[in-house]
């Protein structure tokens, strides 16, 4: 629940967050003569502003409050740029909106965000707050949802659901449309998230592939994604924490690229907490893979570049899952941020390069 005091009284409602965001302790209510400069102030020393206004004039006001905040320098290195985008998401976190029962947002000029509301939440039978910046992402992702993301090595859509990374970075696609496959007969996909790798998988060929994901979110985008492409029957879909029973001649699986802590639950598709996922692959896969057969690890050497982890480490972690290097296929970035000046990572992005590992039993 979060509670704020409103024309002398003392108000709760259900705290509405689809990332696990914990309500702010302290509320004061606000309408359209808040100016930009009081309401960054009141949001970074903690307290929140529940909007009684126009919804437009809130949009309005959290992109004023976005302006304000300071963004790393050119240059200032990974640390620095996490510490910005951190201070920039509680900053903004603290305009929040009012829900009556059913998903409607009781402002003025506020869209109709039943169907999205519904589709990350659920039913909503009583009154919620939420933050306008998570509303404006679930706005954001059911038009994704909608639209879906083509995706060439397909020649179909992919349709990402809330919270789930969408495969707008297509380089690592065409990277598993391309390798040489070991066999046609079974492929594990680890960490399947929106199923694009499984379906891939599946149109190369593959009579039988078992994907799978800890995430329930995930979990429901793939489903759906394989029955939209027709792939339902050759892929099987599982909730588990990285390998399904038994042993594949293929075995695929492309883990978040940053060994770091996730500012935010969306953050868990790029970064993996203490390399936690890299570790459990490279660990395991020896004892799920057939004798002959291969790992693929789709990995950026980004956090090379960014001091996270070296190549020593890297090629050690291989030795001791007890894993050899049989082949390599190396792809550039094709995204704008590699050409960034501006971008605080811009050294780091600029010498990127994404591989396929394709990794044995040694």
């Amino acid at each position: 629940m979060i509670q704020w005091t409103e024309a002398g009284q003392e108000r709760s409602a259900l705290w509405r967050t689809a990332l696990g965001l914990r309500p702010p302790s302290r509320v004061v209510v606000a309408d359209d003569t808040m100016k930009a400069a009081v309401a960054y102030r009141l949001a970074c020393e903690g307290t929140a502003l529940l909007w009684r206004g126009d919804f437009q004039n809130a949009r309005q006001l959290l992109a004023a409050m976005g302006r304000r905040c300071r963004p790393a320098a050119p240059g200032s290195g990974f640390h620095r740029y996490r510490q910005a985008r951190s201070q920039r998401a509680r900053t903004l976190g603290m305009l929040l909106v009012p829900y009556e029962a059913g998903h409607v947002v009781p402002l003025r000029r506020a869209p109709d965000v039943r169907e999205a509301c519904t589709e990350v939440y659920g039913p909503a039978p009583a009154p919620a707050v939420g933050q306008l910046r998570e509303l404006l992402g679930v706005i954001g992702a059911h038009e994704w949802r909608k639209k879906g993301v083509y995706v060439p090595a397909l020649g179909a859509r992919i349709h990402p659901h809330h919270g789930v990374f969408s495969p707008v970075r297509g380089e690592y696609v065409d990277l598993v449309a391309e390798a040489p496959l070991p066999g046609d007969r079974l492929a594990f996909d680890i960490g399947t998230g929106t199923g694009v790798l499984a379906a891939v998988l599946a149109r190369r060929g593959v009579r039988h592939v078992v994907a799978t994901d800890l995430d329930q979110r995930a979990v429901d985008c793939a489903r759906d994604n394989l029955a939209r492409l027709g792939l339902d029957d050759r892929v099987k879909i599982v909730r588990t924490d990285l390998f399904p029973a038994g042993r594949a001649p293929l075995v695929v699986c492309n883990p978040p690229w940053l060994p770091a802590d996730p500012i935010t639950p969306l953050d868990h598709a790029v970064y993996d907490p203490d390399g936690r996922m890299l570790r459990g692959f490279l660990g395991g896969l020896a004892e799920h893979l057939e004798p002959s057969g291969e790992g693929w690890l789709i990995l950026s050497d980004l956090a090379e570049h960014l001091g996270l982890r070296t190549r020593a480490e890297l090629l050690a972690a291989f030795e001791e899952g007890g894993l050899r290097v049989a082949g390599r296929m190396d792809v550039a970035p094709r995204h704008h941020r590699p050409r960034d000046v501006e971008d605080p990572l811009h050294a780091a992005r600029a010498a990127e390069v994404t591989s396929l590992w394709r990794l044995t039993r040694a």
